[in-house]
C-alpha cells in the first residue's frame, strides 16, 4: 500500500480552508436565497438544506479524522474525501442551477 506523504496536520490545515472557503460560499447563496422571490426562495433552501447535509457530514467526518492516531488517519481520510466529493458536488449543482 502506497502511503501518501503529507502529514495529518498538514492535510488538516488544507482541509480546514476548504470547510472555511465553502461554508462563505454557502453563506452567499443564503443570502441569495433570501432575496429571490418566493417561488424560487422554496428551490434555493431545499438545495440549501441539502448543502447543509452534506456540509454536516463532511465535518463530521473531519472531526473523525481529527481525533484519529497518526496510524488511522489515512483510513479515515478516505471517508472524508468521499463526503467531500458529494458536498463539492451538491454546491457545484446548486450553483449551476442559481447561475451564480
Amino acid at each position: 500500500m502506497n502511503m501518501p506523504t503529507e502529514t495529518k496536520q498538514a492535510y488538516q490545515e488544507k482541509v480546514k480552508a476548504q470547510l472555511d472557503k465553502l461554508n462563505a460560499q454557502i453563506d452567499e447563496l443564503k443570502a441569495k436565497a433570501d432575496q429571490a422571490k418566493a417561488d424560487a426562495s422554496v428551490e434555493f433552501n431545499t438545495k440549501l438544506e441539502e448543502l447543509y447535509t452534506r456540509r454536516d457530514a463532511a465535518q463530521a467526518k473531519f472531526a473523525e479524522m481529527q481525533q484519529a492516531s497518526e496510524d488511522a488517519w489515512h483510513e479515515i481520510r478516505e471517508g472524508f474525501e468521499n463526503a467531500w466529493n458529494e458536498l463539492g458536488k451538491a454546491f457545484e449543482n446548486a450553483q449551476r442551477q442559481f447561475g451564480q
